[in-house]
């Protein structure tokens, strides 16, 4: 009999998931019980040119929480970065960040093999986006709506990654949208700057760097490596180029924007945003709402918005107070003195990560094994 799930998660739930953090340069293991952790994380580095040394860090790592834990665990779950057979569990070809597994890798089956376990796979910002739609954005904000006296609710959720690549997630009514060939993508789809440019080309940890490297007047410029170095010139809190850095996140804001109205115009959800870049959000999410909020035109001259829905930063406490109030009217009901109340504003909003990407991945592999396990059942 399959247990319940509660406001869409396994908050209570008395069963052991062993998870990883499949970064580019190092491996994270925890174990998750109830939705929490219940082991410290154990960190290994990534060998990810030499396949044989990769999956040994692989066993020694999910070895060493198993044997923390007081009982057995009923499942290994994790997230990998980019397209694969995930069902499987096949990487059919080389990925970016792990060129080791150049001519295919049947990773679940050799886990399996190794632990006896069932083993679960999934793209990161599926997972990422899956957790949130399960314990973090998603049911927060609707309990905030209903808090402040709305009545609208919301049942999808498109994530973003924005960090070392751009990857999209899409949950809807607690299920994760996994497409035919897992390989529902957005860091390939056309860039703001050129058609034939891809987007993560200039939404990326390597965009915003080689945005302030091309404004900045900083003769260390092309020695930084990471996104936060440039929020931290930005913040005033690191010597450099303060105004370039700002243009630099100004111009990763637009990029993005223009990438998620697209997405948003098809999939009609609640967006939030994870990954390191997305945490220097007061630099470029005024950028963004300007892009997403633009207008567009006919052939005949008549100006359409960007994005049928208008898109409220959900941050903004003002800006969430008129999320919430909408637009409402009552309509007569023809032949009858009965009258219905609807809402008549087309409105979505965007947030950041409510739990931090880290852990609403995690929630999202614990609880996509625990339900592919009782689906199972």
């Amino acid at each position: 009999m399959p247990r319940k799930i509660l406001q869409g998660m396994y908050n209570q739930d008395p069963r052991t998931v062993i998870t990883l953090d499949a970064g580019g340069t190092h491996f994270r293991f925890s174990a998750m019980r109830g939705c929490e952790a219940v082991t410290e994380t154990f960190e290994l580095p990534t060998h990810p040119n030499d396949l044989a040394q990769l999956l040994e860090d692989l066993r020694n790592g999910f070895q060493h929480i198993i044997d923390q834990l007081p009982e057995k665990p009923v499942a290994i779950s994790f997230a990998f970065p980019g397209p694969a057979d995930y069902p499987n569990g096949v990487f059919p070809d080389r990925l970016t960040n792990f060129p080791c597994f150049e001519g295919g890798v049947a990773l679940s089956a050799y886990l399996e093999n190794q632990f006896g376990l069932p083993v679960f796979i999934n793209n990161d910002a599926d997972l990422f986006t899956y957790g949130e739609a399960l314990a973090g954005a998603l049911p927060m904000l609707n309990e905030k709506i209903r808090s402040a006296g709305g009545v609208k609710q919301y049942h999808n959720l498109i994530g973003f990654i924005l960090g070392t690549g751009f990857g999209i997630g899409i949950t809807s009514h607690n299920q994760m949208f996994m497409g035919d060939n897992c390989c529902s993508e957005i860091y390939c789809t056309p860039s703001k700057w050129g058609q034939e440019l891809i987007a993560e080309e200039g939404i990326s940890l390597r965009a915003v760097l080689r945005y302030y490297r091309e404004l900045a007047h900083d003769e260390k410029a092309d020695g930084y490596t990471d996104s936060y170095d440039i929020y931290r010139i930005a913040d005033g809190t690191l010597d450099g180029d303060k105004e370039a850095a700002k243009k630099a996140f100004a111009r990763f804001g637009e990029a993005a924007g223009y990438a998620i109205a697209q997405a948003a115009c098809m999939l009609d959800g609640i967006i939030v945003l994870g990954g390191g870049v997305s945490k220097a959000a007061r630099f470029y999410m005024p950028a963004l709402l300007q892009e997403v909020r633009a207008t567009m035109h006919t052939l005949g001259g008549n100006k359409l918005p960007r994005v049928p829905s208008f898109i409220y930063n959900l941050e903004d406490p003002k800006e969430f107070e008129q999320f919430v109030k909408g637009q409402t009217k009552e309509i007569e009901v023809f032949g009858t003195d009965k009258r219905v109340r609807i809402d008549t504003q087309k409105r979505l909003g965007i947030t950041l990560s409510q739990l931090g990407t880290s852990r609403a991945t995690a929630i999202g592999a614990y609880c996509f094994a625990l339900h592919a396990l009782d689906a199972n059942c």
